[in-house]
């Protein structure tokens, strides 16, 4: 199946709680957010980003088994908690 992107609001929700993956571990600042997270929610690493931060990567390495609608519904759920865990 062809991957698409996750259609992602650029909300910067997941990289101010980095925190909460272990191997995500070396790029928190120190208060949950990502060292590479911009003022603007861009990601100032986003060609070199880590395969966790991929969505297409994560897919294909861990959810290939699902349709690409099936994981973005999971990752909007996540992306939901995330988002009111932040307000």
């Amino acid at each position: 199946m062809k991957y698409y992107p996750y259609p992602c609001a650029r909300c910067g929700a997941c990289c101010r709680h980095v925190d909460r993956i272990a191997q995500m571990a070396s790029f928190n600042r120190g208060d949950g957010v990502c060292k590479h997270l911009t003022a603007n929610n861009l990601c100032a690493i986003y060609a070199e980003r880590p395969t966790l931060c991929n969505g297409e990567q994560v897919y294909k390495k861990f959810f290939s088994d699902m349709t690409v609608e099936e994981f973005h519904g999971i990752i909007s759920q996540l992306c939901k908690k995330l988002r009111e865990a932040g307000a």
